[in-house]
C-alpha cells in the first residue's frame, strides 16, 4: 500500500529507508526537517509499506516553471536495500505518475547523481530520458 506520510509517526517510520539515500540525516531531526520542507516548500512524502515495514520512499513536490509548465519533481526515490529488484520502486513510480496526472502536471523530473548508475538503469527502464545538464556553483 502506498500513501502520503502526513503524521509525525508516518514521517518517522520512513527514516530508515530514506537514510539509505541520505545518510547525513539524523533520526532526532528528521521529522522536523520534513515538516519544515512541507510547510515552506510544498514538499510531500510518500511511502510503500509491505510485509510489516516501509519498503520504498519518495520525496517530491509540484512545481511550475516557465520552460515546461507544471511538473512533479522527485527529490528522493529510494527502495530499502533489502528489498531492491522486487518491484517496490516501480510501484512508487507508477503512483507518482498518477499523482502527477491528478495534479495536472505535464511531466515528471528528477535529478540523480552521476555516480548512481543502478538508479539510472531503473529510470531508463521506466521511460525517463536525459534532456538537460544540471549545473551547480557551490558557494
Amino acid at each position: 500500500m502506498i500513501k502520503r506520510a502526513e503524521s509525525d509517526v508516518e514521517i518517522q517510520k520512513t527514516f530508515l529507508v530514506m537514510n539509505q539515500l541520505r545518510p547525513f540525516l539524523t533520526p532526532d531531526t528528521y521529522v522536523a526537517r520534513i515538516r519544515d520542507l512541507m510547510s515552506t516548500q510544498g514538499f510531500r512524502l510518500a511511502f510503500l509499506e509491505s510485509d510489516g515495514g516501509v519498503q520504498a520512499v519518495a520525496g517530491y513536490r509540484i512545481q511550475d516553471m516557465l520552460y515546461c509548465g507544471k511538473f512533479l519533481s522527485i527529490d528522493d526515490l529510494v527502495t530499502n536495500e533489502a528489498s531492491r529488484s522486487m518491484g517496490f520502486g516501480a510501484q512508487v513510480l507508477d503512483w507518482l505518475v498518477e499523482e502527477a496526472r491528478q495534479e495536472g502536471c505535464t511531466q515528471i523530473e528528477l535529478l540523480s547523481s552521476t555516480a548512481r548508475e543502478g538508479a539510472h538503469r531503473f529510470y531508463f527502464r521506466n521511460g525517463f530520458t536525459i534532456d538537460a545538464f544540471h549545473f551547480r556553483w557551490k558557494l
